[in-house]
């Protein structure tokens, strides 16, 4: 019987970014945050609404709505060209996008722009804009593949320089707050390493229709009370503001 052999396969431009992004992630000293929340109302309401919101807009909409009594969410630690802290003045949150390109499962980066200001429904058309019109008209996979295709000199110099020194270009080019979730694919993420201040993510809601609710920060910026009260008043963001929305798009269809 002939011995199987392996094979050599080489790095997409994709692959590449993403080895850059976790060599940079590593570098934030990471610490996450854990709250069980109670979502039964916001969800019971959300299911009468066409079309139905999704939770990662539901979940960026709420989260901007809290940075605006915590500026600490829109604020980064830059080490250079002295360490200091930089606070952007609007929400830019950044939503992680699956889909097929040529073949291969990329995720793209969807970024929307002061999201406590939109309605869901607009959220969630920026969603559906990177996840099914055709890959050329999707902004950010053009950027990011540009990026990609450079040589890795010059990719590490331009996340470095970006990351480190320029805060107004890193909250342009990477949001202020992150959101990730595999729950569409039937599972929960436990651990996550987070390029951004903070990045919220969940698992599977249970017969309840309550989640926990993880929020992973740079210890840096943010402290572990800070981020236990986020959570708190994430949850009351959801059942009240976010609430009220639902209600009120069933009674406008109604």
């Amino acid at each position: 019987m002939t011995k199987r052999k392996g094979s050599w396969l080489p790095v997409s431009p994709f692959r590449r970014l993403v080895v850059d992004l976790m060599d940079f992630s590593q570098k934030v000293p990471t610490v996450t945050a854990e709250r069980y929340l109670a979502l039964g109302a916001l969800a019971q309401a959300r299911q009468v609404v066409f079309p139905r919101p999704t939770w990662t807009g539901i979940f960026a909409k709420a989260f901007a709505i809290l940075s605006r009594d915590y500026p600490e969410l829109r604020r980064f630690y830059m080490p250079y060209p002295w360490a200091h802290f930089y606070e952007h003045p609007t929400n830019v949150v950044t939503m992680n996008v699956e889909r097929v390109v040529n073949g291969e499962n990329i995720v793209l980066y969807c970024q929307v722009r002061r999201p406590e200001n939109r309605s869901l429904a607009e959220i969630d058309e920026i969603i559906r804009h990177h996840k099914e019109d055709p890959i050329d008209q999707v902004r950010s996979y053009k950027r990011s593949m540009a990026l990609a295709r450079c040589p890795r000199l010059i990719r590490r110099l331009v996340w470095w320089v970006t990351l480190n020194c320029l805060g107004k270009q890193r909250c342009h080019n990477f949001g202020t707050f992150g959101i990730t979730s595999v729950a569409g694919q039937g599972a929960g993420l436990t651990q996550l390493v987070p390029l951004l201040t903070t990045t919220i993510y969940y698992g599977l809601f249970d017969a309840n229709h309550g989640l926990d609710m993880r929020l992973a920060f740079d210890h840096r910026v943010l402290d572990g009370a800070t981020a236990a009260r986020i959570l708190v008043d994430l949850e009351q963001v959801l059942n009240r503001e976010i609430l009220q929305e639902c209600l009120g798009r069933y009674k406008a269809a109604a």
